[in-house]
C-alpha cells in the first residue's frame, strides 16, 4: 500500500533505510567563519566550542590573542574564554557539559558552558616536561578522561581529575611515527589503539609493550591514516591513505567489510552511526571537503554533496552534522517508522495510519483499512506510539498519536499509560528543541539522560520558567529549581527589597514544598548582602535552620532572640556559647538581659563552668539578692561563712531582703556565741543550729546558758520543754523531771513525760504523769505501761465500752480470771445503762 508521508529525506544503504533530520538552522555571528575554526560540539545537543585553527592562514580581526567562543546549537553565543595560557593542543566536552582544554605542558583547564573556569589539573610531571603533541578527551565509567601523547611517543591516561595518571605500555619500534590513535573503554579499563603504517598497535594498561595487529586489509595500501571507534566502543573503522575503509569489531577479530571509497584526498572526520532502536552500529559516515560518504557493513554506500566545511558529532543514536548554514542529524531509520511510512508497506501500523486518515475524511475506506489490521491492532497502536517518539516534526507526532488514539478505541481494556507518557515526553522534547532553548534531544537521548539531568541543564542555562513547567508536566519536584532561581536573583539583582518580595511571592505557593529560605540567605551572605540575608531569614519559621546562619553573620542579638522564641534549650545553649567566644562579657550581658530564658540559661552555664562570671552578670543587673547568694555559696564552699556573713547580710539588706539580712545577723551572733561557749565549756558547739546548740548545753548541764540562747534567739517554749524532757530522761534525772512537771503547767502537756519514761523503760515513773494526761489518752497510756487493772477502771469511769472490749482481748486480761471477770462485769453494766 503506497503511503508517501514524510519520506523526502530518507535514503537507502542496503538493506537499511537512513534519514537526514533537519534541526534548527544555526545563526552564526557575522565574524565567525567555520572554515578557519576548530570546532568541538558536546553530545546530547550540548554547546559548541570554537577557536581559530592555527594551521590555517586567516586575516586577523580584532585582538590577536586566541579566544575560545562557546555557542548553543542555534549559533547564539553563551560565553567566551580569553586564552592567556600556553599552546592549546585539544578541546573536548565532558558528560556534564564542561569544556576541557589541554595545554602543551599537559595542564588541563576545565570551564563551564559560559566560559567560567572551574578547575585545573595536570596529567603528570613526565608529560609536562616532555611536552605533548596530541590529546584526546574520552568518556569512561569513572567520568570524563584525558589522554595525551608526548613528543617522546608515550601515552598517558587520566580517567578523571581526581585519579592519578597512568602510563600506557611502550610503543614497539617507537622510532617510527604513528599516524592516528584513539581511546577505547571496556568496563573499568581504558586502552589505546594506534595506527602506524599498515599495522594497529594496542596499548593496554599493565602490559610492558604494546601488541601489534597487521594484515587487516586485503588490498594494497601504505598506511592507516584514520581510526574511529563507535559510540559504544564495540566497533572499529580504519581508513588508509589509498581510500580503503575497513570495518570490524574493536578487538579486530571480526571483519565486517573492506570498502574502496575511490578517493585519494584526506577525510576530515569519520564517525559510526549508532542505531536508533538498539545499541548496534551498522554504518560509518565520512566527511570530505564538500562531500559526505556513508558506508555500511555490507559495503553498500550512499553519498551527498555538502558544504565545504562540516563537523561531525557522534551521538548515541546517530551523527549530527554542523555546517556554516545547516544543522542536521543522520539516523538509521527506526523500524516502526519504516513500517508506517515506507512505500508499499503492508504492516498493521501502516493500515491503521491510513484508516485514521480516511476516518477524518469521512470515507468508507477507513473500515476497509481497519479490517486489514484488526487482528494485530494492539501491535499497530504500539508502533504508532513508538514512531511518534522518534519524530522531530510536531505535525507528524500529532498524526501518529491521533492514529494511536483512534486505534486504542478498538482494544478492550487498553492501558493508556504508555500513550500518556510518550505524549508528555514529546511536549517536553518539542520545548527543548525550540530555538530559545536549543537542546535538540532525541527521545532515546532523553530517556538515557533521565528528566532530572535535563532539568539540571535547563537550570544551569537559567531557563527557570521552562524548567518549572517541565517539572510540573513530568510530576517532578520543582522546589530545587525555585531555589536556584532565587540564588540567581540574589547574585544578580541589586534591589534587596524587590528580591525579597519576588522570592516571597514565588515561595508562598502551597504546592511548593521543601524550600528553605536559609539556603538562599546563605547565598546572600556569601555574596556580601547581609541585609537581604536577614530579610530572607525572617521568612524562615524554623529557628534551628536560621539561627546558625545568624551566628555565622555575627548577628547575635537576632540569633538569641530567635533561639529564645523557639524555646529550644539546646539551640539557646549553642547561641550563648558562640556569643561567649566572640563578644566582650559586658556586651554579652547587655544583649541577653532582655531575654529572660537566655539569661537564666547563661547563668546556669556559668554556675556549672565559671561561677566567677556570674558576679559580672549580677553586678550588671544590680541584683543584690543574687550577689548575696553568690557570696553565700562561695563562703560555704571555702568554709569562710563567719567572715563573709556581714558582706552577705549587707547585700541582702541592699536588696531589701529583710528576713534574710536578719538571719545573717543572727547567724553571726550565734557563731560568735558558739565559739565563746565552746572555749568556756570545752564542748564542740561550733557550726551547730540553735536547736542543736541548746541541746548540747542541756546535755552538759548548762541550763542557764541554754535559757539565755532560748531567750536571745526566740526559741519557742514548747521546743525548749521538749529538749529539757528529752535530756533529763536520757540522763535518768527523774526527780528533776518531776520538779519540771510541777514547776508550772506544761506547755506541751504531760503525754511527752509519759512517752520519754516509757522509752527509757521506767513504767513506775510514767505512772506519776498518766493521771495528768488528757482523759482520752489515759487508757492508752495505762495499756502502754501495762497497768491493765488501772486501764479497766479508767475505761469504766469514762464509760468507754470500746476500750473495755479491746482490753478483753489482751493476753494479760485473758490469762487473769479476776481481770477478765472485772472487764465482763463492767461491760455488762455499761450495756445495761444504754
Amino acid at each position: 500500500m503506497p503511503i508517501m508521508y514524510n519520506t523526502g529525506e530518507w535514503f537507502k544503504v542496503r538493506p537499511d533505510y537512513y534519514r537526514k533530520v533537519e534541526l534548527a538552522t544555526p545563526d552564526w555571528p557575522i565574524d565567525l567563519d567555520l572554515e578557519y575554526m576548530l570546532v568541538e560540539a558536546a553530545p546530547y545537543g550540548g554547546p559548541i566550542a570554537t577557536t581559530r585553527d592555527p594551521t590555517k592562514l586567516v586575516p586577523v580581526k580584532g585582538s590577536a590573542r586566541p579566544m575560545i567562543r562557546i555557542f548553543d546549537t542555534t549559533g547564539r553565543e553563551t560565553g567566551h574564554i580569553l586564552w592567556n595560557h600556553g599552546k592549546l593542543i585539544a578541546m573536548g566536552w565532558s558528560d556534564t557539559e564542561e569544556l576541557i582544554c589541554v595545554q602543551e605542558n599537559a595542564t588541563v583547564f576545565v570551564y563551564d558552558m559560559f566560559g567560567h573556569e572551574k578547575e585545573t589539573y595536570s596529567i603528570g610531571d613526565e608529560a609536562s616536561v616532555t611536552k605533548i603533541v596530541e590529546a584526546k578527551v574520552f568518556q569512561s565509567t569513572a567520568g570524563t578522561g584525558v589522554a595525551v601523547m608526548t613528543t617522546s611517543g608515550r601515552i598517558f591516561l587520566k580517567q578523571n581529575s581526581t585519579k592519578a595518571e597512568r602510563k600506557l605500555p611502550d610503543i614497539p619500534n617507537s622510532s617510527m611515527n604513528c599516524s592516528c590513535w584513539d581511546i577505547i573503554t571496556e568496563g573499568r579499563n581504558s586502552y589505546c589503539l594506534l595506527g602506524r603504517d599498515k599495522e594497529v598497535i594496542k596499548l593496554f594498561p599493565g602490559e610492558t609493550v604494546g601488541t601489534i595487529t597487521a594484515n587487516l586489509f586485503e588490498k594494497p595500501h601504505e598506511r592507516i591514516i584514520k581510526i574511529s571507534v563507535s559510540y559504544n566502543h564495540q566497533h572499529l573503522a580504519l581508513y588508509t591513505n589509498t581510500g580503503l575503509l575497513w570495518l570490524g569489531s574493536v578487538d579486530m577479530r571480526q571483519k565486517y567489510c573492506e570498502f574502496d571509497t575511490g578517493r585519494k584526498d584526506m577525510p576530515l572526520q569519520m564517525e559510526w552511526i549508532m542505531n536508533t532502536d538498539n545499541t548496534e552500529a551498522d554504518a560509518v559516515v565520512i566527511s570530505y571537503p564538500s562531500y559526505l560518504l556513508i558506508v555500511n557493513r555490507n559495503a553498500d554506500r550512499s553519498d551527498f554533496p555538502y558544504d565545504p566545511v562540516m563537523f561531525l558529532v557522534a551521538e548515541m543514536d546517530g551523527v549530527r552534522i554542523i555546517t556554516q548554514s545547516s544543522h542536521e542529524m543522520i539516523q538509521r531509520l527506526p523500524k516502526c517508522v519504516e513500517n508506517i511510512f515506507a512505500v508499499n508497506s503492508q504492516e498493521p501500523a501502516s493500515y491503521l495510519f491510513e484508516a485514521q486518515k480516511k476516518f477524518e475524511e469521512s470515507s468508507y475506506k477507513s473500515d476497509e483499512y481497519l479490517s486489514m489490521c484488526r487482528e494485530k491492532i494492539d501491535l499497530a497502536v504500539t508502533e504508532c506510539i513508538e514512531a511518534a517518539s522518534y519524530e522531530f516534526c510536531p505535525e507528524t507526532q500529532k498524526s501518529l498519536l491521533r492514529t494511536a488514539n483512534f486505534g486504542k478505541g478498538f482494544i478492550f481494556g487498553h492501558n493508556p499509560d504508555e500513550y500518556m507518557r510518550i505524549m508528555r515526553i514529546l511536549r517536553v522534547l518539542n520545548t527543548l528543541r525550540h530555538e530559545r532553548i536549543a537542546m535538540p534531544l532525541t527521545f532515546k537521548q532523553f530517556s538515557h539522560l533521565n528528566p532530572e539531568v535535563i532539568l539540571s541543564r535547563l537550570v544551569f542555562r537559567k531557563h527557570y520558567a521552562v524548567a518549572i513547567q517541565v517539572a510540573k508536566h513530568l510530576n517532578l519536584p520543582e522546589s530545587w529549581i525555585l531555589e536556584h532561581w532565587a540564588y540567581h536573583k540574589v547574585i544578580n539583582d541589586p534591589n534587596d527589597i524587590e528580591v525579597a518580595r519576588k522570592i516571597t511571592e514565588k515561595f508562598k505557593n502551597p504546592s511548593v514544598e521543601g524550600i528553605s529560605f536559609c539556603n538562599i540567605a546563605a547565598k546572600a551572605h556569601q555574596a556580601g548582602r547581609d541585609d537581604l540575608a536577614i530579610k530572607l531569614l525572617e521568612l524562615e519559621p524554623r529557628a534551628s535552620l536560621h539561627v546558625p546562619l545568624l551566628l555565622k553573620m555575627r548577628k547575635f542579638d537576632r540569633a538569641v532572640g530567635s533561639a529564645t522564641q523557639s524555646g529550644d534549650t539546646e539551640l539557646i545553649t549553642r547561641v550563648l556559647l558562640e556569643m561567649k567566644m566572640h563578644m566582650m562579657l559586658s556586651n554579652l550581658h547587655m544583649t541577653i538581659r532582655d531575654h529572660p530564658l537566655a539569661l537564666n540559661m547563661y547563668k546556669k552555664i556559668m554556675r556549672e563552668s565559671n561561677r566567677a562570671g556570674l558576679y559580672g552578670i549580677y553586678n550588671t543587673e544590680d541584683d543584690q539578692k543574687a550577689i548575696a547568694e553568690y557570696h553565700f555559696q562561695n563562703a560555704i564552699e571555702s568554709e569562710g561563712l563567719e567572715s563573709n556573713l556581714s558582706l552577705i547580710g549587707n547585700a541582702y539588706a541592699a536588696g531589701r531582703c529583710t528576713l534574710e539580712a536578719e538571719l545573717c545577723a543572727d547567724t553571726g551572733r550565734l557563731l560568735k556565741l558558739q565559739k565563746t561557749l565552746s572555749t568556756k565549756y570545752n564542748a564542740s558547739l561550733n557550726g551547730l543550729s540553735v536547736h542543736d546548740t541548746i541541746l548540747g548545753l542541756l546535755q552538759i548541764g548548762e541550763l542557764k546558758e541554754a535559757e539565755r540562747i532560748r531567750s536571745d534567739f526566740k526559741v519557742p517554749e514548747r521546743r525548749f520543754w521538749w529538749l529539757r524532757i528529752l535530756t533529763l530522761s536520757e540522763h535518768h534525772k527523774w526527780e528533776e523531771l518531776e520538779k519540771l512537771a510541777k514547776s508550772k503547767k506544761s506547755p506541751i502537756g504531760y503525754d511527752p513525760f509519759v512517752e520519754v519514761c516509757l522509752k527509757q523503760g521506767n513504767a513506775s515513773e510514767a505512772l506519776k504523769y498518766i493521771p495528768r494526761c488528757r482523759d482520752n489518752r489515759k487508757v492508752h497510756w495505762f495499756i502502754r505501761a501495762n497497768f491493765l487493772n488501772e486501764a479497766i477502771d479508767c475505761a469504766f469511769e469514762q464509760r468507754d465500752v470500746h476500750s473495755l472490749y479491746e482490753l478483753q482481748k489482751k493476753e494479760g486480761v485473758v490469762s487473769d480470771r479476776t481481770l477478765l471477770g472485772k472487764v465482763c462485769n463492767y461491760i455488762s453494766m455499761l450495756e445495761m445503762r444504754k
